[in-house]
């Protein structure tokens, strides 16, 4: 598995590994069950500190993009469900935040399409 990093670059290292992994993971160019590099193993191909590595595995594991098996490592998971399992859990989650705060569902839905549109650059 080929990553780079540009250390040059205003996105934090950890977040170009994270931004990799998981766009070639979603392309299918990293196929479920494919094991990652060790992250002491990855942190010395690409000239970084193991605790950089270890930021993008664990971020990479909050959002379901792997699957971490103590001694079996760090491998793809099958981020279909998974992704769609964890953005209904917070769509609900927003859902149920922004009524106990008593914001209208109008104004909830504005807020979701402005924070929306400033993920996805639209």
């Amino acid at each position: 598995m080929h990553l780079s990093v540009d250390h040059d670059a205003a996105t934090p290292p950890y977040e170009q590994i994270r931004t990799q992994i998981a766009d070639r993971a979603r392309s299918g160019d990293l196929p479920t069950g494919l094991k990652l590099p060790t992250v002491r193993a990855l942190a010395e191909q690409l000239g970084l500190a193991a605790n950089t590595v270890a930021r993008a595995y664990r971020e990479l594991e909050a959002d379901g993009v792997v699957e971490t098996h103590g001694r079996r490592g760090t491998l793809i998971a099958a981020t279909g469900d998974t992704a769609h399992r964890l953005t209904a859990a917070a769509a609900t989650e927003y859902a149920e935040r922004a009524r106990r705060l008593g914001v209208t569902r109008a104004d909830a839905l504005a807020a979701v399409q402005t924070a929306l549109g400033l993920a996805y650059g639209a």
